[in-house]
């Protein structure tokens, strides 16, 4: 089942998509929320995979509470509104998809389609990672290590030591050892060090080629840390766990990364 929570300030509206939902059996809404507020609360609650979202509301709107919530535990999002000039904004902010209302049901299932591609993709990297729990359960050892071997005669990668940040005009340089951690906004890496954040157009994918991983690992899908900066692991519901570093950042380790940094900690 999908967790799916439904935000709109007006009633009929939530009402009226959560009877189109009741159709599509692997969709289960847990929350309805008619403000920001509530969202933020249901997300942080619930931590529902999926959130259909009105943009026009009182107080908060729907771009800020997409950009209130963290990174870490943020659900993907499907625009709900009766405005279609807010398109080119949602998907800068990597919505799945934007409805219009009223909602029609074809154009919902077409959303939900791409909603359960994006999560069929996190699903094969789980996969992937009890695939090598196998692997290590039947030789003892770590995938990492049977290729030791395979790659002793290859020259070894070459990381940067400073990462270029371009800013209006001027490049300044981060030294790759003080950054403690990395969180994706979209298009841009958001680089913490040494206490101040860094602002980089890139993509996580680009960014994490460029830090070597035997110090930096991705611990979710939009998440980054230096290990060397991990100083406490904290068990946390379902399974999954809360990174403290030694400058105080907290960061939730998602279940489809766990098994993969585990031999680090």
């Amino acid at each position: 089942m999908i967790k799916a929570v439904i935000v709109d300030d007006e009633s009929l509206a939530r009402r009226g998509l959560q009877l189109r939902l009741k159709q599509f059996d692997d969709i289960e809404v847990i929350a309805e929320c008619c403000n920001g507020k509530e969202a933020l609360q249901a997300v942080a609650e619930h931590q529902p995979q999926l959130m259909f979202l009105d943009i026009q509301m009182p107080g908060m709107d729907g771009f800020d509470v997409v950009k209130s919530m963290q990174g870490d535990n943020m659900p993907l999002v499907i625009f709900v509104t009766a405005f279609d000039q807010y398109a080119i904004e949602a998907f800068e902010v990597h919505a799945v998809d934007y409805v219009l209302k009223p909602v029609e049901e074809e154009r919902l299932e077409q959303a939900l389609v791409r909603a359960r591609d994006y999560l069929q993709k996190e699903d094969a990297i789980s996969d992937k990672k009890r695939l090598m729990d196998l692997i290590t359960h039947i030789t003892g050892q770590h995938p990492t290590d049977l290729n030791t071997d395979l790659k002793a005669d290859s020259p070894a990668k070459a990381y940067p030591e400073k990462i270029a940040i371009k800013d209006r005009g001027e490049i300044s340089f981060v030294k790759t050892q003080d950054i403690e951690w990395v969180e994706a906004a979209g298009d841009y890496m958001c680089i913490h060090a040494n206490g101040e954040v860094h602002v980089l157009r890139s993509t996580l994918k680009q960014l994490e080629g460029q830090l070597n991983p035997t110090h930096f690992q991705r611990i979710h899908r939009s998440t980054i840390v230096n290990m060397d900066c991990v100083e406490k692991v904290c068990s946390h519901i379902n399974s999954e766990y809360f990174l403290v570093l030694k400058g105080g950042a907290r960061l939730k380790m998602s279940r489809s990364y766990k098994d993969k940094i585990k031999h680090f900690l």
